[in-house]
């Protein structure tokens, strides 16, 4: 897909909500730890005079992309090609070891959903990659189906796909790959999952749906890299900076509310242990105690935004040093 069949197709999720929890100061240095098609970037950049802002994403297509729609704000804008779990290095190597705010944009890029050959999308048929860095040698979804036990994947459809017939379908996609059909395509997969759980007429969610998610989860480790990210993020920022953090499914926020929870200094303990010993400690406050959600004219825009919540949190002084 050409650059301009991106800009035209992707519509960045809570765009003025993100800038405006940002409080972005002039001259201050941020992070877009997603840079995807460089929206949130963008949108940094004019909001305030002087500001820089470093790119983090792991896909070369996304810092290509960025990186061009970007040019004309020259050296206030840095690409780099690595992961958001890494942000305390890659800013620390960009000469900022402390920075202003941070913006973290969780769902799956435009680029990775539009892009057919990626195959991260059951609407058109493609070999069934879902590798958000693609890198050579790294596993596929197809390779994870291929090389995995049918408990495993059924493991995987639950836990990360939340879906309640996850045995069935690992059942039927192992025993495809035992007669000598492995599940090597998007079409494969979503008509198997289609015809083991059955479609209503009149029903908006497509069956293969949650199976989908849990694989591009399973294969990006997408979920187990989100608390250290959170932690480091707060860490490097400076005393009054934000992060903002925009999730898409109920996995993503559950791990993003429990991490600022503990943040904030609250015990996360079970209730009957009698000594404290998950360590909270307050070192922020939260900007907004509800999550912020796309109004109806953004919904009806770009339906992909109808999950989205938005949590900021701002950087308090290191109590343990007042006197």
């Amino acid at each position: 897909m050409t650059e301009g069949a991106f800009e035209n197709l992707h519509s960045t999720v809570l765009l003025e909500e993100t800038v405006h929890a940002l409080a972005v100061r002039p001259g201050g240095i941020y992070v877009d730890a997603t840079l995807g098609l460089g929206g949130h970037t963008e949108g940094i950049l004019e909001a305030a005079e002087g500001t820089q802002v470093v790119g983090i994403d792991q896909d070369p297509a996304a810092i290509s992309l960025a990186s061009k729609r970007l040019k004309k704000w020259k050296s206030r804008f840095k690409p780099v090609k690595g992961n958001f779990a890494d942000i305390r290095q890659i800013a620390a190597g960009q000469g900022y070891p402390e920075v202003d705010g941070i913006v973290a944009d969780l769902g799956v890029s435009s680029i990775q959903l539009d892009t057919v050959e990626r195959g991260f999308s059951f609407r058109a048929d493609a070999p069934l990659d879902m590798r958000m860095d693609p890198a050579p040698g790294s596993k596929t979804a197809a390779d994870l189906l291929e090389t995995s036990t049918e408990v495993e994947i059924a493991d995987i459809i639950y836990k990360f796909g939340e879906e309640r017939a996850s045995r069935k379908i690992a059942r039927w996609i192992v025993e495809a790959r035992e007669k000598g059909s492995p599940i090597r395509t998007t079409k494969q997969l979503a008509d198997l999952t289609e015809r083991a759980l059955g479609r209503k007429r009149g029903d908006r969610i497509h069956p293969a749906t949650r199976t989908f998610q849990a694989l591009r989860i399973a294969v990006n480790d997408e979920l187990g890299k989100i608390e250290s990210f959170l932690i480091d993020a707060v860490d490097i920022l400076k005393t009054d900076g934000r992060l903002a953090v925009i999730t898409f499914h109920s996995l993503e926020d559950r791990i993003v509310k429990h991490a600022f929870r503990k943040l904030t200094g609250k015990c996360t303990c079970p209730p009957r242990i009698p000594a404290c010993i998950c360590g909270a400690k307050k070192v922020i406050e939260l900007v907004n105690r509800k999550p912020i959600v796309p109004g109806e004219d953004e919904q009806k825009k770009n339906p992909r935004s109808r999950s989205a919540k938005l949590r900021v949190v701002q950087r308090i002084a290191d109590q343990s040093q007042t006197p």
